[in-house]
């Protein structure tokens, strides 16, 4: 064990943590109506508890088991053989289970940002837990863990390049969001303002501090290649994040202080599959990219195919996380065949088992709430709460 690259994963572990809980909650609590915050902060807090647990009993295993190069098997379900001695690398195994773990936290919350303000809350506790086990553990398990998509799959020597999960993360989780927004249908009221941009961008902000850790936790050792992938991170999402608001001011004559952080987060997840492989230069590149792409894909989704993701999920995590691990091939990071095969591979995986889950949790549970529900808001009629007193 090394002591340092301990203290550093230690320390990345709970940034990556933060990042869900407030971060991505302040966020996406933001963008709703106000009589709907709470119950994106319940989401959110659920989901964490849920996974933790689910990961614990079973993602770990299936995720980084040594089975065969598709299921990682059973054999460290409960952490079995995972004690205080046992090491992964230079970090104690239990380490890296929490690790992963906040990975494995974070992805199916990214998901509820599509089908916000509309979904009973059943279904988004049963969905998301069989997707995280059957989506999201066996795809890091393929990448991450020894699978087939790794170094000496089927793709030859080097495999899938995607450092910090922009296929992993970022592609899964913005391919289920589409799906689900598609089979649920639009909001009632669609159409109005995030209630609190203020929100919004704190939650951004810590999103963007907890994705240092993210990114920069992901080599697993305290050195230099931990040191340019936070610096590319800080450096992309700037790009990002001004290039968005100039695109945006050009086309509308308006610098929002939601386009600013819509546009941080397209650039944090374009460069979190390159982070490791990248350098300043190119991670600019990335960022400014990424500010245009992914807000013309809102604008196509949202006005030419009338989807309602209600918080933009596909367009920002699924399109960046898609760009930024084609880019690592185009910048000579990694091969063609190898990227664009695994972003295949994935999406149609990913595809066909989140509309079996879908399609099964809706059977069971149902997926929509009632219309006099949509309309009064999910605080007071699910969660018997309010955020705000909306009456004064």
């Amino acid at each position: 064990m090394n002591q340092a690259d301990t203290a550093w994963m230690l320390v990345a572990t709970a940034l990556v943590f933060f990042m869900t809980m407030p971060g991505l909650a302040l966020f996406y609590g933001g963008m709703v109506r106000a009589r709907n915050v709470i119950s994106i902060f319940m989401q959110c807090y659920a989901i964490a508890c849920l996974m933790a647990i689910l990961w614990y009993a079973f993602g770990y295993s299936i995720a980084y088991g040594e089975t065969n190069g598709i299921w990682g098997g059973t054999d460290k379900m409960f952490l079995n053989g995972v004690g205080m001695n046992s090491l992964k690398g230079t970090i104690p195994e239990i380490l890296f289970f929490a690790f992963q773990m906040t990975f494995a936290i974070i992805t199916p919350v990214i998901v509820i940002g599509a089908f916000a303000e509309r979904v009973k809350f059943e279904f988004v506790m049963m969905f998301s837990g069989l997707w995280m086990l059957l989506v999201y553990a066996p795809v890091a398990h393929w990448v991450w863990g020894g699978g087939f998509l790794g170094d000496d799959g089927i793709f030859g020597a080097v495999g899938v390049r995607d450092f910090a999960g922009g296929l992993v993360v970022h592609e899964t989780a913005g391919i289920a969001a589409l799906l689900i927004a598609i089979v649920i249908g639009p909001r009632i009221h669609r159409d109005h303002a995030p209630h609190n941009p203020g929100m919004v961008m704190i939650g951004a902000a810590m999103l963007w501090v907890g994705r240092l850790g993210f990114n920069g936790g992901s080599t697993f050792a305290a050195d230099a290649t931990a040191a340019m992938a936070l610096s590319v991170t800080i450096l992309a999402a700037a790009a990002s994040s001004i290039t968005w608001i100039f695109w945006e001011t050009w086309k509308f004559g308006k610098f929002t202080p939601v386009g600013l952080v819509t546009g941080t987060l397209a650039g944090l997840a374009a460069i979190t599959p390159a982070s490791g492989y990248v350098g300043p230069t190119y991670a600019l590149v990335i960022g400014v990219v990424a500010g245009i792409l992914c807000q013309e894909a809102v604008y196509f989704l949202r006005d030419r195919l009338n989807v309602d993701d209600s918080l933009d999920v596909f367009a920002v995590h699924g399109v960046a996380g898609i760009f930024g691990s084609l880019m690592m091939a185009a910048l000579g990071a990694a091969s063609w065949p190898a990227q664009a095969g695994g972003i295949l591979i994935i999406a149609a995986y990913t595809t066909v088992m989140s509309l079996i889950l879908i399609f099964f949790c809706k059977g069971v549970v149902g997926i929509r709430v009632d219309t006099d529900i949509e309309i009064e808001g999910l605080d007071p009629r699910v969660h018997n709460t309010k955020g705000y007193d909306l009456d004064s």
